[in-house]
């Protein structure tokens, strides 16, 4: 869906236009040398008024971080004809794997400073990056996102008062700084509530869910152990887990991408269903909600906003994330336009691309303790046919019989998917990691299907994630 959103472009606009007197130019050029002198000498632009800068192919984009999304998005920004380099502290890393390497810990200054010569754009790919780098890049470089998101969605109460700022509802909170703090809180609140970590911590590390007054010292010891703030929210009983990726351009775009309904195993993303198994209406109010969020916090890039949906039909916020996020996996296969390709056009101030479901596709975590499984059925090609008991087995990079994956112009309220005439279709994502450890998120597929429940069925005739059940 597109959103215009010029409101509030100017704080945004402040940051792009850094760097703007020669960045377009080299980027023409495809040099890819570098803009921190080009940064210096454009310090002013955003206080004269000038336009952010576009990128254009052939620069190169830095990315403070080389894990799987920085992986996926230098594949995608490379059809564009971008150049890529990362800098992480793990040799061989995922995306170091496609794109040029800076093997140095994120708190390196020095380092940073390499990944500023080199780089005509800056963007990360998670949020847990040191202050004073993220600061040091944003003076040496380009860094279309600024620090300011950055420094919001690092701290959960940050995060949440700019939502709530934003116009958009979150659970009932308070903060903690004590035992006291948190038995007041449980008092007002209820029980069960959630204790998280104010930073760091995902994928269900840094919380505790108190279910009775005698878990409140416990949950405070431990998690207070991470010598941060606390937030203790209020539990809030949801049918859905939902989630929305919006991207936002310099320019003040946005597009937002289509509903996924989400499934969590032990805190960890395990399915993402689209289209979401939910009204449109409540499709169409999450889109609205993270385009507000979106565009009151001036997000520029990707901006993953998760969601819970009560029984009731509210809406609530439960997470930002300012990157490419694992519940958006789906958009490689299944839209118009990627989210990898999307973040790369928004950084670079390229148009929006469209965000359009061009199938219903199911989108399941491949873990340490799938992987092999999952390789052995890659090689054997022994995928289930999706449930129908009479269509040939999808062969991954193919579609059955020789069909096309999409057929003619689909049906009034049907997507090009439903009409084509195959079961599912898997396209496997493995992201060239080391060590298969459980738990660890080693890949994805992305099953392009008929319809969600033939994908659902999929997984379970293939029972390599009996265990998720």
């Amino acid at each position: 869906m597109r959103h215009e959103a010029m409101a509030g472009q100017g704080g945004a606009g402040d940051q792009a236009a850094v760097g703007q007197a020669g960045v377009a130019n080299q980027a023409l050029a495809g040099q890819g040398a570098g803009a921190g002198s080009q940064a210096k000498a454009g310090q002013g632009a955003g206080q004269s008024g000038e336009a952010p800068p576009v990128i254009a192919p052939g620069a190169t984009i830095g990315v403070l971080g080389g894990g799987q999304l920085g992986r996926m998005m230098a594949l995608a920004g490379s059809n564009l004809g971008y150049r890529f380099v990362t800098l992480d502290p793990t040799p061989d890393a995922p995306c170091g794997q496609v794109a040029g390497q800076i093997v140095a810990g994120y708190d390196d200054q020095e380092a940073a400073r390499r990944l500023a010569e080199r780089s005509d754009v800056i963007t990360y790919e998670f949020e847990n990056v040191d202050a004073g780098v993220a600061a040091l890049l944003e003076e040496l470089s380009y860094v279309p996102q600024g620090s300011k998101l950055l420094y919001t969605t690092q701290h959960r109460l940050r995060e949440k008062r700019a939502v709530e700022a934003a116009g958009v509802k979150v659970a009932p909170y308070a903060e903690i700084g004590s035992e006291e703090d948190l038995r007041a809180a449980v008092k007002r609140l209820g029980l069960p509530a959630v204790l998280k970590t104010a930073t760091g911590g995902y994928d269900g590390k840094g919380q505790w869910v108190i279910r009775s007054e005698a878990e409140i010292a416990p949950a405070y010891a431990e998690l207070s152990k991470a010598g941060t703030e606390l937030v203790l929210e209020q539990f809030i009983p949801f049918v859905k887990e939902l989630s929305v990726i919006a991207a936002r351009s310099p320019r003040g775009e946005i597009q937002t991408f289509p509903v996924a309904e989400n499934i969590h195993v032990d805190n960890i993303l395990h399915l993402s269903i689209v289209p979401a198994r939910v009204e449109k209406r409540v499709q169409r109010e999450a889109e609205r909600l993270a385009a507000r969020i979106a565009e009151g916090m001036e997000a520029v890039g990707l901006l993953a906003v998760e969601m819970f949906l009560t029984a009731g039909g509210e809406l609530f916020v439960n997470e930002l994330a300012p990157r490419p996020h694992n519940s958006g996996h789906y958009t490689m296969e299944a839209c118009t336009t990627s989210q990898f390709e999307q973040h790369v056009r928004a950084i670079c101030n390229l148009p929006l691309g469209k965000a359009e479901l061009l199938s219903p596709v199911v989108m399941v975590n491949v873990l340490g303790e799938h992987l092999e499984a999952v390789r052995e059925a890659m090689v054997q090609g022994a995928w289930p046919d999706g449930g129908s008991g009479k269509e040939p087995a999808a062969r991954e990079g193919g579609s059955p019989a020789g069909r096309p994956l999409l057929g003619s112009a689909p049906e009034e309220g049907k997507t090009a998917g439903r009409q084509a005439g195959f079961p599912v279709i898997p396209k496997v994502h493995l992201y060239g990691k080391n060590g298969a450890a459980p738990k660890r998120k080693m890949g994805h597929i992305n099953l392009l299907c008929r319809d969600v429940e033939d994908g659902l069925r999929w997984i379970e005739q293939t029972n390599i994630w009996r265990n998720e059940r």
